[in-house]
């Protein structure tokens, strides 16, 4: 089934399921994205900010955008984005660790200029076991609306 804009609601919130990342994708990720030392050396991990590896930020974005395409954006009628007006990271992320993906919708909005598409608000989150965000973000996704 495919949703369309007029299939979300302000306020809602939707699971995006969730996924581990390996030691072996953090340093591979890390080796040809970010090679900063924490995120690629043990021991200098260790005398890092973090105090053991951590994942790059960028690799926690890229599992949350795994996360909602493959759970949420291939199964409507997406259109693209307008972009990320804000993305922050609040926790380190460790190897083996299992992370879980949640949206929620603000607000939605017609297109005021293209009658066939609206815009759905969202924020991002990327939840740790306990609960608590390793990573948010705020955007917009455009999103067909139902033909008639």
């Amino acid at each position: 089934m495919t949703r369309y804009w007029e299939d979300f609601t302000a306020g809602e919130v939707i699971e995006l399921g969730s996924y581990t990342i390996g030691r072996a994708e953090m340093l591979a990720f890390a080796e040809r994205y970010d090679p900063q030392p924490f995120h690629l050396d043990d021991a200098a991990a260790a005398a890092g900010p973090f105090g053991a590896l951590a994942a790059s930020g960028w690799l926690t974005a890229a599992v949350w955008m795994r996360l909602y395409a493959g759970n949420l954006l291939n199964h409507s009628a997406s259109r693209g984005s307008a972009g990320i007006e804000e993305l922050r990271w609040l926790r380190p992320v460790f190897p083996d660790v299992e992370l879980r993906a949640r949206l929620t919708v603000p607000e939605t909005r017609p297109s005021e200029r293209r009658p066939d598409r609206g815009t759905i608000f969202l924020f991002g989150e990327l939840l740790d076991p306990n609960g608590q965000a390793v990573m948010t973000l705020r955007g917009r996704g455009l999103i067909g609306r139902r033909p008639t």
